[in-house]
């Protein structure tokens, strides 16, 4: 698949930790996605990014960690493969882990574009994770560390235990609705026919 003129180069980063027993079989068949989008015949062939100083896709088999620091050509197709990719990755994950995906617009050149073009430059979050709650957990983690930092500008660090409550309450509210929007659906306790398995929940990442 050769992508020599796609309109971005798209980086891929973030370190996922994997259930010990996983092996680099079932990993080769969850990154699929990505290694089949690079043009690639299996993991080994296209685990090295488009950048030589870049690590590429990495299985930390004595960590059991996957490590990612990746590029690859591509296009807005590729937000496809990284849904696929975080579906099969939850099932593989021993924690909920945050994957940061940048969209670099490489057809923009700064210094021939006129001074008010933008380039199409984009930034996705996605989270994995094994259940609802360890993706709810980093997400929780990684807004609390940002808004601490913004805040501590302004405010000793000791002065902000109420806000984090705040980002704790909110999400637990949040975790709260999933829950039972899982329930809605069930059958009564004791039986009876209705329709099983409730609601889907709403995908978070």
């Amino acid at each position: 698949m050769s992508r020599y003129n796609a309109p971005f180069e798209i980086h891929v980063h973030g370190d996922v930790p994997l259930r010990p027993d996983v092996t680099y079989a079932q990993l080769q068949d969850a990154l699929k996605p990505l290694w089949t989008y690079a043009g690639a015949r299996s993991l080994a062939d296209g685990a090295e990014s488009a950048y030589e100083e870049e690590p590429g896709i990495k299985f930390d088999a004595p960590e059991h960690v996957l490590r990612m620091c990746w590029t690859v050509p591509g296009d807005e197709d590729f937000r496809q493969s990284l849904d696929e990719m975080c579906m099969s990755l939850n099932e593989l994950s021993q924690e909920g882990a945050a994957i940061e995906v940048t969209f670099y617009d490489a057809e923009f050149d700064e210094e021939e574009e006129p001074p008010e073009a933008e380039a199409r430059d984009d930034f996705l979050m996605l989270f994995v994770g094994p259940t609802p709650a360890a993706i709810m957990q980093v997400q929780r983690d990684l807004l609390v560390e940002d808004v601490v930092n913004l805040m501590e500008r302004h405010f000793d660090g000791a002065e902000l235990g109420g806000v984090v409550a705040e980002i704790d309450k909110l999400f637990s509210q949040r975790f709260d609705a999933l829950v039972n929007s899982l329930e809605i659906g069930k059958p009564p306790r004791g039986g009876g026919s209705g329709h099983a398995g409730g609601r889907r929940p709403r995908r978070l990442h």
